[in-house]
């Protein structure tokens, strides 16, 4: 019997074969990674892309010397083993969710892996009291090395123009993806339920009143905004990204702008709240002034006349019809 946690196998009880069959499958399925990372990057980052066709083909080749390996050894029938079925082997990340993290995130996690496999053998050979599985690991972990070594020079060679210019596509993606639709559900929700809140507010004195019309118009507006969102641009033509994700942003920062000015009201004290309130509005309005300025390069005086100014006027509005 073997020593397991859950169902998964100790490093410490493999056989060399096992071992080896490890190793095979692990190339085997680094190479898939790669080669999807490079389908998902062609089209807008087309160096990136090639050097991970590079590192896959690099990958294949390591896979076939493991298995050459195996056969003189061991013969052709190689046990099915994989990272999964073994305690402590390090894990990657899914490709469909570094995929959605970008550029950089991609890179990061084709270093981390690298690394990680060449850490894994080296701490493995170790381990290992039996001198040919310990020259065994040693050589799987100076082949990761090298493939280290090997994927730093294939970075380097993607020029620097290429490689700010696939930066710049990336903050350009970012911007229309997560910025633009949350700049414009933070101000819709900041300012556009002012009126109701402190309408409600003012006719009413009643702080849980006030909250109960603040939460509704937040989360109604955020609904609201994320649905128009995903529903006014599917993202083939405009290049802006997922529907989804420019909804999912739109509509939770309507939610928190609206929000911010609601919580406030959970106060009983109505003066202490309203006091609250109207110090957290000029705190979202001068917020959203500084998006505007970091990344969307509106001068910033301009962007906090347009911004605080309005909130302004529909504050003084929702407080003179709750008043009347």
């Amino acid at each position: 019997m073997f020593k397991s946690i859950g169902f998964r196998r100790h490093f410490s009880n493999l056989t060399e074969q096992e071992v080896l069959a490890l190793a095979i499958s692990s190339e085997e399925d680094d190479a898939r990674i790669y080669r999807s990372y490079a389908e998902q990057l062609r089209a807008n980052y087309p160096s990136s892309a090639k050097v991970f066709d590079e590192m896959a083909l690099e990958e294949d080749a390591h896979r076939q010397m493991l298995i050459d390996m195996h056969k003189r050894r061991f013969g052709d029938v190689i046990p099915l083993l994989r990272r999964e079925h073994i305690s402590g082997y390090l894990a990657h990340a899914p490709v469909w969710l570094v995929e959605n993290l970008g550029l950089s995130k991609i890179r990061e996690q084709a270093s981390r892996m690298e690394r990680n496999a060449q850490r894994f053998y080296e701490l493995a050979a170790q381990r290992t009291q039996d001198a040919d599985t310990r020259k065994l690991l040693g050589d799987l972990a100076a082949a990761e090395a090298n493939h280290c070594q090997e994927a730093s020079r294939l970075t380097g060679e993607i020029s620097e123009h290429a490689l700010e210019g696939e930066d710049q596509e990336a903050h350009r993606q970012f911007i229309l993806t997560w910025v633009q639709p949350g700049l414009a559900g933070l101000m819709d929700g900041s300012v556009s339920t002012l009126a109701p809140i402190f309408a409600a507010a003012f006719a009413t004195g009643n702080t849980w009143d006030t909250f109960l019309v603040g939460l509704a118009a937040s989360v109604g507006a955020g609904i609201s905004m994320g649905f128009t969102e995903a529903a006014s641009d599917d993202g083939q033509l405009s290049g802006r990204g997922s529907p989804w994700k420019r909804g999912f942003a739109s509509g939770i920062m309507t939610t928190i702008g609206g929000l911010g000015h609601a919580l406030p009201y959970l106060i009983t004290d109505f003066w202490t709240a309203t006091t609250i309130a109207v110090i957290v509005v000029f705190i979202e309005l001068w917020a959203i002034a500084w998006i505007q300025n970091r990344f969307m390069e509106t001068p910033f005086f301009r962007a906090a006349m347009q911004v605080v100014l309005g909130g302004a006027l529909v504050l003084a509005a929702g407080v003179l019809i709750g008043s009347g």
